[in-house]
């Protein structure tokens, strides 16, 4: 059936992703804002959060470094370096100290073999080749009318939406591990873990949506597939 030029009836079904996705990043923005005017009433930084829940799990080697930017933190399993955004390192808030703990919580993931960890690195350079290749593949095959090109693109994609599935547990199981340590190690009072836990549930939300939003594109192109293929 012709839609006329640049006209997709499909695309109708990313508009619940995109929607969530909005408002995914809409929570963690003010969120993070919200609970980084919230001061830890112990003090610490996020670094001093950091590094005695890397030291009391045995990663003393993990060093800790200071990066540009907002909720850029991440740790690195490769260089086994936890790398802090500027607002988290220095920071005394709750904000801060839930974000640090999260970061943590990946290093001793990877310290232990966690096994949805490992296999989300194992899978990330295929996800990562994926991602790049698998939308070249689907307009070359749209346009030259080669569908095994396009199914080929759709193969890459899948890729990419299985790292997003894999991603959900290793990302909540880090901000379990998170709040257990804020809580264990008396980093935080106990009244204010629910600063920390509002700011790391408000982040899950957008993997959460970046999962849905994968899929809903996965069948986007499964049904692009099948009405070429009609």
């Amino acid at each position: 059936m012709y839609y006329g030029y640049g006209y997709d009836p499909t695309y109708i079904l990313l508009i619940p992703g995109m929607i969530f996705a909005f408002y995914a990043q809409t929570k963690i923005t003010s969120t993070f804002n919200k609970f980084l005017r919230v001061r830890n009433s112990y003090g610490y930084t996020g670094y001093e959060v950091a590094r005695r829940i890397l030291d009391a799990n045995g990663l003393n080697s993990v060093r800790i470094e200071m990066v540009g930017g907002q909720l850029t933190d991440h740790y690195d399993p490769r260089s086994k370096v936890l790398r802090l955004s500027r607002d988290v390192y220095n920071g005394t808030s709750l904000a801060s100290a839930g974000v640090a703990a999260h970061e943590c919580g990946h290093a001793i993931q990877h310290s232990e073999d966690y096994t949805p960890l490992t296999i989300r690195n194992t899978i990330a350079p295929i996800a990562s080749f994926g991602s790049q290749a698998a939308w070249f593949l689907i307009f070359i095959g749209l346009v030259l009318n080669m569908m095994q090109l396009f199914t080929l693109g759709i193969y890459f994609f899948s890729a990419v939406v299985l790292f997003q599935i894999i991603t959900l547990p290793v990302e909540y199981n880090a901000s379990r591990r998170a709040i257990i340590a804020l809580e264990d190690y008396g980093l935080v009072a106990r009244d204010e873990v629910y600063g920390a836990k509002k700011v790391l549930s408000a982040a899950a939300l957008t993997y959460v949506a970046a999962t849905v939003t994968a899929i809903l594109q996965l069948l986007r192109l499964l049904l692009i597939r099948g009405r070429r293929q009609d």
